[in-house]
């Protein structure tokens, strides 16, 4: 993964742990022990999910650039599809709190959202490669590119 990458994963995944963590304490403060876990377990899911997602849309936009975009859609899609079976199959759990559940994953999802977000506003990424374009105004012999009449 280039560092650019990496500094971006990086930069959501940190608040995310930090807001994870403090609606863990919120939850065991309110729902106790259960709570905690429900937070802890809906924490876990979001840096899981979306981690994953988004080293797999880096992957795509280095290997098959064209379809990152679909990749990208069907990607969200696919984790709201896995987080809607995840919640159906443990709606009656007994082992933790199903509202501290849902409430975590909802405020880390949004963290996550937005300090992605923030990190590719902030990214400085080139849209034009310097060194081919130094690199053809400095050459003494350029290469024509057009008709010669």
């Amino acid at each position: 993964m280039p560092s650019n990458d990496a500094r971006t994963l990086l930069q959501a995944l940190v608040p995310t742990a930090i807001a994870g963590v403090i609606a863990a304490v919120i939850s065991g403060v309110v729902a106790g022990g259960k709570g905690a876990v429900g937070a802890v377990v809906g924490t876990l899911l979001v840096i899981a999910f979306m981690g994953l997602g988004q080293f797999v849309l880096y992957r795509t936009a280095k290997s098959l650039p064209q379809l990152f975009q679909a990749m990208g859609m069907m990607l969200y899609v696919a984790q709201l599809l896995l987080l809607l079976i995840f919640v159906a199959v443990f709606k009656n759990t007994t082992l933790f709190n199903p509202r501290a559940f849902a409430a975590t994953l909802v405020a880390t999802t949004v963290v996550w959202m937005g300090f992605q977000a923030r990190a590719h506003l902030k990214a400085k990424v080139f849209y034009v490669d310097p060194d081919s374009a130094t690199a053809s105004t400095t050459s003494e012999n350029p290469e024509k590119t057009g008709s010669s009449s």
